[in-house]
Order: structure tokens, then C-alpha cells, then sequence
């Protein structure tokens, strides 16, 4: 499971890494954001990639309301052609979900749950697989303007994920955005070939505050490793 991640380098170096050239000005970090929040996706054209800002929790265009996104943040990569709420976008509408680190929690009891940042080893950006869709709500509901959404593919975890869940994130390789964002490409085998786990010996992780239990916190602490632990790679 994905379900807090961060987005902090600037405009500037995220269009060069991902070879952009509309990240709006108004691009600001984010330490701690959570589903319904608006995250930084890149969808691609025949002749270039584009960067939006959609909101994170996935509402197939079917749906009745919004608050299917709210169970839709994710989408395990096993079942992604089966499942009538993905199967759409993963043959046309695939995007990139631009990061750099992310949270998971380790659990100690029934009631404590210490959080764990996961990044690169090198501590560089990189890009979830991810699916977008576009929804109308009814005339007469307060979301009637389309909106934009986007979920986060998982997979089997690594090595340094797994003491903590039996789920990551699908993290892709740079060299197979192009092909992830080829909307001409429908092959569901060759895609599904893209979302492995992330090998562990290419990332690190650190504790970090319990303060990043509440999203209200999106302060640059919620990344900073706690005082006492060691980070590991």
C-alpha cells in the first residue's frame, strides 16, 4: 500500500529529470501528502509530456460519486485488467506520479505505528506507475466541473519493504516512461512486465517523527531522519 508520499525538489530540476517544460511556477514542496490531495502527475502526447495536478484517489468515469476515490488511491498490479475500476485506464490513460520518497508504518502492538520514510539511495525523484481518469459529477452536484484523479499501482514488496508490508508502490524505470505513457501500447502482458518490485539495494530508509500521522503536518520535519536511527540501505 501507498498511502502518504512526498514531493519537495523543485520546478526546475523536475523538468529536466522528467523532461518537462510546463510545471506551473505555483509548485510547492510537499512533505506529507495524502489521498483527496493534489499531487503532481505527467501524462504524455505523441511529441512531449505534460504535467497536471490531479487529485489522488481514482473516480472511474462511471461512478455515481466521488467518494469511490477514497478506496481507490491504490490498485494492486495483478488485477489491474480485471478490475472494472482500473481496467480502462490501464490500456489508455496510464501517468506518472512524481516523488521522491514515501511513508510506510511499522506496527508495534495493537495501538502504535512507528512511520518509516523510504527514498532512492541516491535521493533522487522518480516516478510511480500510476492511472488517471476523468469524471463528471451530475448538474446539479458542487463538483460538476470535471475532475481529475489519479491511483498509485502496487506490487510485491522488497527486501526493505517487506518487514513492514506485504505491499510498495510500483516504482518504474526511467528508461520505460515512454513506454508506460504510450497510450498506441494496450498490451496488457508487456505492460504488467513494468511493475515489479523496485530492487531494495537501489533505495534507503530512515524513521522518521510520528508527527507525519496527521497530514496537517507538511512541514520539511516530516522527512528528517529521528534522532537514534540509523538509516538503512
Amino acid at each position: 500500500m501507498c498511502g502518504r508520499f512526498t514531493r519537495v525538489t523543485d520546478a526546475r530540476q523536475m523538468e529536466v529529470i522528467f523532461e518537462l517544460n510546463d510545471i506551473p511556477r505555483t509548485f510547492t514542496p510537499q512533505f506529507n501528502l495524502a489521498p483527496t490531495q493534489l499531487a503532481t502527475v505527467v501524462r504524455g502526447s505523441p511529441d512531449a509530456r505534460h504535467a497536471s495536478q490531479l487529485r489522488w484517489g481514482l473516480i472511474p468515469s462511471w461512478a455515481k460519486d466521488e467518494k469511490i476515490g477514497y478506496r481507490t488511491i491504490n490498485a494492486r498490479a495483478e488485477t489491474l485488467a480485471e478490475k472494472p475500476a482500473f481496467r480502462s485506464a490501464f490500456r489508455r490513460q496510464r501517468c506518472l506520479v512524481l516523488a521522491d520518497g514515501f511513508f510506510e508504518w511499522e506496527r508495534q502492538g495493537k495501538q502504535k505505528k512507528l512511520p518509516h520514510y523510504f527514498c532512492m539511495a541516491d535521493r533522487q525523484p522518480f516516478a510511480f506507475a500510476g492511472l488517471w481518469e476523468r469524471w463528471r459529477g451530475p448538474k446539479d452536484s458542487p463538483l460538476a466541473d470535471p475532475v481529475e484523479s489519479f491511483t498509485i499501482i502496487t506490487t510485491e514488496p522488497n527486501e526493505l519493504l517487506s518487514p513492514l508490508h506485504d505491499r510498495m508502490p510500483a516504482i518504474l524505470w526511467a528508461d520505460d516512461y515512454d513506454m508506460w505513457l504510450d497510450r498506441d501500447l494496450d498490451r496488457t502482458e508487456v505492460l504488467a512486465k513494468l511493475l515489479g518490485p523496485y530492487p531494495a539495494e537501489e533505495m534507503d530508509t530512515h524513521r522518521v517523527s510520528t508527527i507525519v500521522n496527521s497530514p496537517q503536518n507538511d512541514i520539511p520535519d516530516c522527512i528528517q531522519p529521528l534522532a537514534g536511527h540509523d538509516s538503512s540501505s
